[in-house]
């Protein structure tokens, strides 16, 4: 296993350690349960599906600036910011 450390808000640390003393096990397991149920439950999309969704949302939407594929990094830069 792979040790890791994470932060909860207060909710989530009281959350967990109620589950944990529900289901006798540790905070650490209902975590890796959790997170293999979201893993379960997540759509598995491949490469090939990926870039037949990118190559088909390609151009359906218009920024009304005339540069963008010169200047796409400032662009993104100042939406970001």
């Amino acid at each position: 296993m792979v040790r890791t450390q994470i932060q909860l808000t207060e909710a989530q640390a009281k959350t967990v350690k109620r589950v944990a003393m529900e289901e006798g096990t540790s905070v650490a397991e209902v975590i890796r349960r959790a997170i293999e149920r979201m893993a379960e439950v997540r759509p598995k999309i491949g490469a090939p599906e990926r870039t037949r969704r990118a190559i088909e949302i390609a151009g359906k939407f218009r920024s009304g600036k005339k540069d963008v594929s010169r200047k796409h990094d400032k662009y993104l830069a100042e939406a970001y910011d």
